[in-house]
């Protein structure tokens, strides 16, 4: 399971101190969700990141595409405090630092990951599942005698629409297709009321049907979330993309919309071509 959803799903975010995250809510009042400024990061002299700077919008769709070892895997793993950067900023809108914070925090704070393999429990309903990932106290006591209220049941059965499994609410998760299984952690990850959510290839092994659909969900979704999607799929990326940023060697090669950076003799040298 992912790191960011353990943390969404068990005691330890329950326990964040809320001083660290400067207080309750976002403050992003010059319309920038998150901001990176010159992140370096190094693994034995491999110089993942080279000073990278990127920034998303409040209500964003931004679409991060690049060859192998471009650096989009340690990028997500700086923004969710998985790896820690050697020198540079990273910050959740204006107040946050991201440097400051552990993964658990991170995640309460407001920033949802979903790696490319899904990450379910799959013994359990798909209902199940959306009920144990809703942001509420996890603590034991809590958890063994909480009650469902109708404003909770009613969230459930709208996320269930939304990710096109409301016929598949009392389905044993672990019987969904792969695509299913990729919606319903989308969903999970949903139920947490993320500001960011970071998506890793999340079409790979997909049906072209389920992709048309993934696509669908995220235009949905843009707006009242900000999403950064890493992904390999150019057809898919052609559906949702309004703006690409192309990483290589650890920076931005290039940024716009995908025709721009299409056309781009350099993307094309070191990617698209290949």
């Amino acid at each position: 399971m992912s790191a960011s959803f353990k943390e969404f799903s068990g005691g330890a975010a329950g326990e964040l101190a809320p001083a660290r995250i400067a207080g309750e809510g976002l403050d992003a009042t010059h319309g920038v969700v998150l901001y990176l400024d010159d992140i370096s990061v190094s693994f034995d002299g491999f110089r993942a990141l080279n000073k990278l700077s990127l920034a998303i919008d409040i209500g964003e769709l931004r679409c991060v595409i690049g060859p192998n070892g471009a650096g989009k895997t340690t990028m997500m793993d700086v923004i969710t405090g998985k790896t820690r950067p050697d020198s540079g900023t990273a910050f959740f809108g204006q107040t946050i630092d991201l440097a400051q914070l552990t993964e658990a925090e991170i995640a309460h704070a407001g920033i949802g990951r979903k790696f490319q393999k899904p990450t379910i429990f799959e013994r359990h309903s798909v209902f199940e599942n959306l009920e144990l990932s809703m942001k509420t106290d996890k603590r034991v006591r809590k958890s063994l005698f909480a009650k469902l209220d109708g404003a909770q049941q009613d969230r459930i059965a709208e996320m269930l629409e939304l990710i096109r499994l409301a016929g598949s609410a009392s389905r044993q998760a672990g019987l969904l297709s792969h695509g299913q299984k990729q919606w319903l952690e989308i969903g999970m990850l949903l139920m947490q009321e993320p500001r960011l959510l970071l998506l890793d290839e999340p079409v790979a092994g997909m049906s072209d049907e389920e992709t048309e659909r993934t696509a669908e969900l995220f235009l949905a979704l843009a707006g009242k979330h900000s999403l950064v999607v890493v992904e390999h799929d150019m057809a898919f990326i052609g559906r949702i993309a309004r703006k690409v940023s192309v990483l290589h060697e650890g920076s931005i090669l290039a940024e716009g919309s995908l025709e721009q950076v299409q056309a781009d003799q350099r993307v094309i040298e070191v990617y698209l071509g290949r």
